[in-house]
Parts: C-alpha cells; structure tokens; sequence
C-alpha cells in the first residue's frame, strides 16, 4: 500500500465515523420523540395493549 492511499484510507474512516455519528443522532432524536409522543397520548387518557394483558 504505502502512503499514497493515506489520504484516501483516511478520507473513507472519517465518511463512515460521520455515517455512524449521524445515524446515532437520529436514532437518539428519534427515540426521544416516541417518548414524547408516548408520554402525551398517556396523559390524554390513552393505554398500553401490554397493560389490559
């Protein structure tokens, strides 16, 4: 190899750290937002199927 593809080797480990990053932002977000909607459909009276089991 040597250090002709340095910059590229290290170009393609910065892409997919950013991928990965991103992707585990948005699930954060995402994960946030259910628990948002979940806790106002609770408080509008609104019930879990697992919880009438």
């Amino acid at each position: 190899m040597g250090a002709s593809h340095t910059g590229f080797i290290l170009a393609s480990y910065l892409m997919a750290a950013a991928v990965f990053v991103g992707l585990t932002v948005r699930a954060v977000l995402e994960h946030r937002a259910q628990k948002a909607q979940l806790a106002r459909l609770e408080q509008r009276g609104a019930r879990r199927r697992s919880e009438a089991a």
